[in-house]
């Protein structure tokens, strides 16, 4: 049985100098990270592409010193690569090619579907990350907030709902706003598409 080292001491061997580490580390989730990064643009190239973008920045954090995840290694990969991936999406807003032509009809141009499915993809996966960020939150503020955006409750059914009053509803619901802020900052995650 072969022992598998932690990622966190392979980035902490990595920053102290041992390249291998890194092999390593991206050995052990290139699968899952290219996956991934294919699933959201479809095309092997601009993966390829962002796979490798994704691991110079990467590199060029851990070097700084500027990496502080404390042994969430892939999450936070996975958000960097997130990151570019809805860059890419922003930068290469795909306008349809057309044929110049007496009979061209703007609305051909308009009606592009394409455009609308990588919005889904972002929005998607802003749901998701969102998802993934309500839950660091304490759980009485997740309550609040799950009630009050997804069903819609208003503070009164809350407080009813949790048995505390509609002043301690709204401020848990306050506290989950600026803690979700915190989050978001700390992890330097882009929440708009």
């Amino acid at each position: 049985m072969e022992l598998q080292i932690d990622d966190s001491i392979l980035v902490k061997n990595y920053i102290a100098g041992n390249e291998k580490s890194l092999e390593v580390l991206i050995n052990r989730h290139n699968q899952r990270i290219s996956s991934f990064i294919y699933s959201k643009v479809l095309d092997r190239d601009v993966a390829e592409d962002i796979f490798q973008d994704t691991f110079i920045k990467v590199i060029k954090t851990l070097k700084r010193g500027s990496y502080s995840e404390e042994g969430k290694f892939l999450p936070w990969v996975m958000r960097i690569a997130h990151n570019l991936i809805i860059d890419y999406f922003r930068k290469n807003k795909r306008m349809p090619k057309f044929e110049g032509s007496d009979d061209f009809n703007i609305f051909s141009v308009i009606k592009d579907e394409k455009l609308n499915a990588e919005k889904q993809i972002i929005k998607d996966q802003i749901d998701s990350d969102l998802s993934l960020l309500i839950d660091e939150l304490p759980e009485d503020q997740k309550e609040v907030l799950v009630m009050r955006i997804y069903k819609d409750m208003s503070f009164k059914e809350i407080s009813e709902n949790t048995g505390v009053s509609i002043n301690t509803a709204l401020g848990r619901m306050r506290y989950a706003l600026i803690n979700l802020r915190k989050i978001v900052d700390r992890n330097n995650i882009v929440l708009t598409n």
